[in-house]
């Protein structure tokens, strides 16, 4: 089986992630879609972890408001994980825990313009691969080139998705945004 790994702090999920797991849930090339929840990102401040569990459920709740995201399973497979919550690991464990799926990692241009500062970037890149989705004002095309100028093995899909501008950020300071 085929998943898509779309992982992240989700605080909170919006319709921006909503077109997100829509388009893939229409991507034939995946079996399932994990959503994971990450209690705190290494890149992001400890208050975090402290409502891991609130937007865990937040996102099952989110979730079940939408019948037709028939392949999408809310994964709780981080809040289980000591920390730090590199997706390397979390990447490992499901394939440790299910050895028979074959794992791709969801992200936006925003982490591909960061991604070679990623804990085993090129193990990510070369054993489980990118799906990326546009985010202004990054241009996915050249973050990617960049990219396999570094390793030409690299596997990373960009996808034709219209770029959304809301962020789980600017929710948060009630400056824009719909709530999934």
């Amino acid at each position: 089986m085929r998943v898509a790994v779309y992982s992240g702090s989700f605080d909170p999920l919006h319709i921006g992630h909503l077109r997100i797991l829509s388009c893939l849930e229409q991507d034939d090339r995946f079996d399932a879609v994990y959503l994971i929840v990450s209690p705190r990102s290494p890149f992001k401040g400890e208050e975090k972890a402290l409502n891991a569990r609130e937007r865990f459920d937040a996102a099952v709740a989110a979730v079940g408001r939408h019948p037709e995201l028939t392949k999408v399973r809310v994964d709780d497979i981080e809040l289980s994980m000591p920390a730090p919550h590199y997706t390397c690991r979390t990447l490992y464990a499901l394939k440790e825990r299910e050895p028979e799926n074959e794992f791709t990692l969801v992200v936006g241009a925003d982490n591909l313009a960061v991604f070679g500062g990623w804990r085993d970037h090129d193990r990510i890149l070369l054993e489980y691969g990118l799906i990326v989705f546009p985010r202004n004002p990054f241009d996915c095309e050249a973050l990617k080139a960049q990219l396999l100028e570094e390793n030409p093995d690299y596997r990373i899909e960009l996808s034709e998705m219209p770029p959304v501008d809301v962020s789980s950020t600017e929710i948060r300071e009630g400056r824009s945004g719909v709530l999934m």
